[in-house]
């Protein structure tokens, strides 16, 4: 509510009196602390020193020595839908946010659009004085929003944090990421080669950020959410940080599952009788189908390691060295920001959150995978492919994922991962600190806590309430409990009583101690919810969910499925999704402008994002740049999409047209033309494919065919992806190409600029028409103008 104006306004300044109360900025309350909110990025349970794990964490251990580790804190199992909680303190489909932003599917619950009834934290204490930052991961924008047409309303500066400097979607390249600043796409400051790395950028920025601040005043509190994207994939660090891990998982994910476990019970995480569950507890392709017959996802299969050759191992355990090695990196980055808190004598008065958005990750299936963008495609990783980049791992070759084994072992001594409501996706590391407001550093907590309840938390903390308007919308109560009861309080009862789970076609409910968990496979594909079995757990004392008790409780387990029904309607949970990875991705969404058959790009513009791009999957497509070549020597590209993992770009090199089709950095299929270029004015340079058949489907393959005008100059055949070439990120450009290159064929150097000519600008058409029709039309278009 706006504050009156209480002065006194007369004829003349001299007998008036003035009121500055209405029009000061808002003034935080003296010695409020600040947030420093560090959300990690598939981290599972057992990974960190400090939680047992075989991965050297020193700086969050300097957290945890002097703040307080959960044993029972929950996530959603799954990035958007945590970070949506983390943020708003509601439930991930009251926010809109049951799967990943990409995956909107336009639904209440699931339309990748956090509503304004939801504030986030930010927008909450921006209006209560304190200053707001982000650096790294955002992935709470519809993917329909992230381009520089679209609204911002949604980006981070759009939901209360004043500055931002990171990416928008799901992932990014550590080397080459897609960056934007506040509220535009920008270029990386260095290259990979000059000693780039996105965890260094981001927390450069983040200390500079606060140091902004706290020049200028000194006690205005600050509200940094630091993203790191770290130990998403792809796991990317520098080589020296990889080679500490040397040999030190040669023994295998199943013997460091067990060792881990052990380190647990004498840490106090874990009950001293905590079992391990089986490799594959829920089944294997060979052993459990779906309803119909459909298959077990082949994805979520987990070899035991002694069926493996000594090539796989070598091959695994390299994968694992590059997963410690980017998390180590990333810890000696919050190092550096936990020292400058230190110099700045900031450290103690400030509270600081650590927590993993989901368990780790299962994404790369059986085998592990060189390029993630596979498992969006549909296609199975190749272990020859695999193994011949075994030494380029986490390095600018590689998109790299580590096999699900390795998701088991560091998510002791839990069962699955990512994306399932067993503990293995949902119970994550939680540490907070805040060594002025508490009393007890170093401890374990047991309360059992979920991500919707840090908001109310830090609230609580700051002596701040919920508003009842924010930003003139009338606020969703907030949905969780605030955990400050236990900071100086080690075995009071947990203040929560329920929480529930919903995550692609899996479901769970948590209520008093007891857990009811279906064993429904995710993105499977086999619908049938009402046939799914439930299993019901009594996670007090089994935290590793071992001893199914729905036999011997049928009554508490029907309870408890009846009020996961009444919870999931509460949060607009319905309806479920367990389609695949592709079916999901590929689904049609809104855009800001409808598709149509011509798509026009000029050179000089920002990178256009793959999801507001011309979609060129399973179909014919034409490319044709108009050109004026004067003479001999132009080069360059004249027109990219994608990148080294997965792409296509049209360039000019050794006076000719070439075409290249990346693939997923498989197979780079590239046709050359036959004759050199034409000089002259308007000329049209020409890629056009002709799909003839599909195989397998999605995958379209044909003739693509090079041209100078109406006169073809090459062809060959090629295949093109049933998916996106990214997950996130790796656009579209004219005239460039940026960051990692959709091959090293190109001539000259970053970004590859075409030179020697005029590139007015590059046409590409998906009617399905006959290209020399639509080169005749252009030339008639032309020849009016």
């Amino acid at each position: 509510m706006a504050i009156p104006f209480r002065g006194v306004v007369t004829l003349d300044i001299r007998d008036s009196v003035p009121d500055w109360g209405p029009y000061e900025q808002p003034k935080a309350a003296p010695g409020s602390p600040n947030i420093v909110y560090i959300v990690l990025d598939d981290v599972g349970f057992g990974a960190m020193s400090c939680y047992g794990g075989p991965i050297e964490t020193p700086n969050i251990d300097r957290i945890a020595a002097r703040g307080l580790r959960y044993s029972q804190w929950h996530t959603t199992a799954l990035c958007s839908p945590t970070r949506s909680c983390l943020l708003t303190g509601r439930n991930h489909t009251t926010n809109g946010m049951a799967c990943i932003s990409e995956a909107a599917v336009g639904f209440p619950g699931a339309n990748g659009h956090i509503p304004a009834e939801c504030a986030t934290l930010a927008e909450v204490l921006v209006d209560q004085g304190f200053s707001t930052a982000m650096v790294g991961k955002w992935h709470l924008c519809a993917e329909d929003e992230m381009n520089l047409a679209s609204t911002k309303r949604n980006w981070p500066v759009g939901r209360g944090f004043e500055r931002f400097y990171g990416f928008l979607g799901a992932e990014t390249n550590q080397w080459y990421p897609d960056l934007v600043h506040d509220n535009h796409p920008v270029e990386q400051p260095s290259t990979p080669e000059e000693g780039y790395h996105f965890g260094v950028d981001i927390t450069d920025h983040a200390i500079e950020y606060i140091d902004d601040v706290k020049a200028i005043a000194p006690d205005r509190p600050v509200f940094l959410y630091y993203a790191p994207g770290c130990a998403h994939a792809p796991h990317h660090a520098p080589r020296e940080w990889i080679e500490r891990y040397r040999g030190r998982f040669d023994a295998g994910y199943e013997v460091m599952r067990a060792e881990i476990l052990e380190r647990q019970k004498q840490l106090g995480l874990v009950p001293p009788d905590t079992e391990l569950p089986p490799l594959n507890p829920i089944g294997t392709p060979d052993t459990r189908s779906g309803p119909d017959g459909a298959p077990f996802p082949p994805m979520d299969y987990t070899r035991p390691w002694d069926t493996l050759v000594e090539d796989e191992k070598r091959l695994f355990c390299r994968m694992a060295e590059v997963y410690a090695g980017f998390l180590s990196h990333c810890d000696d980055q919050i190092g550096r920001l936990l020292d400058y808190l230190e110099r700045i004598e900031q450290f103690d008065n400030t509270i600081i959150v650590v927590v993993s958005d989901n368990g780790a990750s299962g994404e790369g299936g059986s085998d592990g995978s060189v390029n993630e963008n596979k498992i969006t495609n549909g296609v199975l990783d190749d272990l020859a492919e695999n193994m011949a980049k075994l030494d380029e791992l986490g390095s600018t070759t590689t998109y790299n994922h580590y096999p699900n084994g390795w998701a088991v072992a560091f998510n002791a001594p839990f069962k699955m991962w990512k994306r399932y409501s067993f503990n293995g996706g949902t119970c994550d590391p939680c540490i907070i600190s805040w060594p002025a407001g508490t009393s007890a550093h170093g401890e374990i907590r047991d309360q059992y806590h979920h991500a919707v309840d840090l908001v109310p938390t830090l609230l609580d903390c700051l002596g701040l309430e919920l508003p009842d308007m924010v930003k003139g919308h009338a606020q969703i109560p907030v949905q969780g409990v605030s955990m400050r009861y236990s900071f100086d309080a080690p075995t009071i009862p947990t203040a929560k009583h329920t929480q529930f789970y919903s995550m692609l076609g899996g479901r769970g409910i948590w209520h008093d101690g007891w857990k009811a968990v279906t064993t429904h496979p995710t993105l499977s594909g086999w619908s049938h919810f009402p046939d799914d079995t439930w299993e019901l757990y009594h996670t007090e004392v089994d935290r590793s969910e071992m001893h199914d008790l729905a036999a011997e409780q049928p009554g508490r387990l029907a309870e408890l499925i009846g009020l996961w029904f009444y919870e999931a309607g509460v949060n607009q949970a319905f309806p479920l999704d367990d389609r695949s990875a592709i079916e999901i991705l590929t689904t049609e969404r809104p855009q800001l402008a409808p598709p149509r058959h011509r798509y026009v790009y000029r050179p000089g513009g920002a990178e256009v994002p793959e999801s507001v791009a011309v979609n060129i999957r399973n179909r014919s497509y034409s490319i044709g740049a108009l050109v004026d070549v004067p003479g001999h020597d132009a080069a360059g590209v004249l027109f990219s999409h994608g990148g080294r993992f997965g792409g296509h770009a049209l360039y000019v090199k050794d006076n000719r047209l070439h075409y290249v089709y990346n693939f997923l950095g498989s197979e780079e299929q590239r046709i050359s033309a036959t004759e050199e270029l034409p000089t002259g004015e308007n000329l049209i340079l020409a890629a056009s494919f002709d799909k003839e058949s599909e195989d397998p489907p999605g995958t379209a393959r044909g003739v693509l065919s090079l041209y100078y005008g109406e006169r073809k100059v090459g062809e060959g055949r090629i295949r093109t992806q049933p998916g996106k070439f990214s997950l996130a990120g790796e656009g579209l450009h004219a005239g460039r190409d940026t960051a990692e290159a959709v091959t090293d064929d190109y001539p000259g150097a970053r970004p590859w600029a075409f030179t020697g000519g005029t590139l007015h600008q590059v046409a590409v058409d998906v009617s399905g028409e006959p290209f020399v029709d639509l080169e005749r039309e252009a030339a008639a278009m032309l020849s009016r103008e």
